[in-house]
């Protein structure tokens, strides 16, 4: 005769006493979930791992340093047993049942009388998965189909429709520094619920060929040197969208704080009564230095490092830039924006103590397929750029940092 399948249920612990017998790998693996769903631990065992330890230490667990002991389930909602010692755990779980409470062993499942689901979750969503066959039980195949339905739903492939309805809004969505497998899970997720996405050419635009027919992609593109779509624009269009009850993401390369004009747009969007969501991305800033072989700190090299904006010379009088103390840094300076400009900059620098013959990297279209990096110094950089026609995007590395990895092939 088949055994009948387990009931499926999700426990309510907040403030209930659960108690876990045993410190090691399982209590230290399975703890945070029932700290987090609120439950009153109690961790009889006498020894723990440090991550265990250092639960107790912040006060989300009580422990008990000994052994168990007859009446320690007495008052419990809902056990763990996974102590190393097998006949101890078979009388706690004898315990368990002759005061009903549900038991789960680390040591023989089919001795408890629960088991622990392989669990994941996504945005408001827990995915619990068992297997109903006692005789295939395989954990690592539950885990698979686990991680496999999470992957789904965070990365969009997997959607599942809301059918209450939704908050309108906008969402000031981070992408990353360009290869669409670096933004986010949440904002890849959030990408694929929108009704519309508001992106400029600086986003992962692969990402786009993935959205349904029904999305309204809108180019809000400033490309340099030529067209634009001005601010108050973008902004009106965020705020237009949203008003009519469209769930809109505005797609931004990099992270939206990072020279990204993000706060014009949640500030815009605060004034006309818009509910605004931040997603904060991977900025070029470290990534596409990292993807080119670049720390942008190095043990013994730099430590420290400092981002500017190249997108004024440092002789305009518009600039912000303290260019003279920058000069007399001895950690790495990354420039965003400064192609046009890395002439002026050398200059700058090297007026004010620089070294000339300090290293500069220059990554054009990094984490993408067409990046490639040129090597130079303050005293060639504007040459470079003009020898190997750099062009935006591009991130500038200056420091010794630039020499600490491995030589760049040709």
């Amino acid at each position: 005769m088949a055994e009948n399948p387990a009931y499926p249920v999700g426990l309510r612990l907040t403030g209930r006493r659960v108690v876990v017998l045993g410190g090691g790998q399982v209590a230290q693996r399975r703890l945070p979930a029932l700290v987090a769903a609120g439950a009153d631990v109690l961790l009889v065992s006498p020894g723990a791992t440090p991550s265990v330890e250092a639960m107790v230490d912040a006060g989300e667990v009580t422990w008990h340093r000994r052994r168990y002991e007859d009446g320690d389930l007495a008052d419990a909602w809902y056990a763990l047993i996974a102590t190393s010692d097998h006949e101890a755990n078979t009388v706690a779980s004898a315990e368990a049942e002759r005061h009903r409470v549900w038991c789960v062993r680390s040591d023989d499942a089919d001795a408890a009388t629960a088991w622990t689901p392989a669990t994941g979750h996504s945005e408001g969503v827990t995915v619990a998965v068992l297997t109903t066959d006692a005789r295939g039980r395989d954990p690592r195949h539950t885990a698979a189909i686990r991680d496999a339905v999470v992957e789904g739903l965070r990365d969009g492939t997997l959607v599942a429709p809301h059918h209450r309805t939704r908050t309108p809004g906008v969402a000031l969505v981070g992408g990353g520094p360009g290869d669409p497998d670096l933004i986010t899970v949440r904002g890849r997720r959030l990408l694929a619920e929108a009704d519309v996405v508001i992106t400029d050419h600086l986003g992962p635009r692969d990402l786009l060929a993935e959205l349904p027919p029904s999305v309204e992609v809108i180019d809000a593109a400033k490309l340099p040197y030529g067209r634009f779509m001005a601010q108050e624009a973008i902004n009106n269009a965020l705020i237009e969208h949203a008003k009519q009850g469209k769930s809109v993401v505005r797609l931004k390369g990099g992270d939206p704080f990072v020279y990204g004009r993000g706060m014009e747009e949640v500030n815009a969007l605060a004034e006309a009564g818009v509910p605004c969501t931040v997603v904060p991305g991977i900025s070029s800033s470290i990534s596409v230095p990292g993807a080119a072989g670049i720390p942008v700190t190095h043990r013994g090299v730099a430590h420290e490092f400092t981002v500017v904006s190249g997108h004024i010379a440092p002789d305009d009088e518009r600039s912000l830039v303290d260019w003279p103390s920058l000069a007399k840094l001895t950690g790495t300076l990354v420039i965003l924006m400064g192609v046009g400009t890395i002439g002026k900059v050398a200059e700058t620098l090297v007026a004010h103590g620089k070294s000339p013959d300090t290293p500069v990297a220059l990554v054009q279209e990094g984490t993408t397929a067409a990046q490639r990096r040129v090597d130079a110094t303050l005293a060639t950089a504007s040459q470079a750029v003009l020898d190997h026609e750099v062009k935006p995007p591009a991130v500038i590395v200056i420091g010794e940092v630039v020499k600490v990895g491995p030589t760049p092939s040709a």
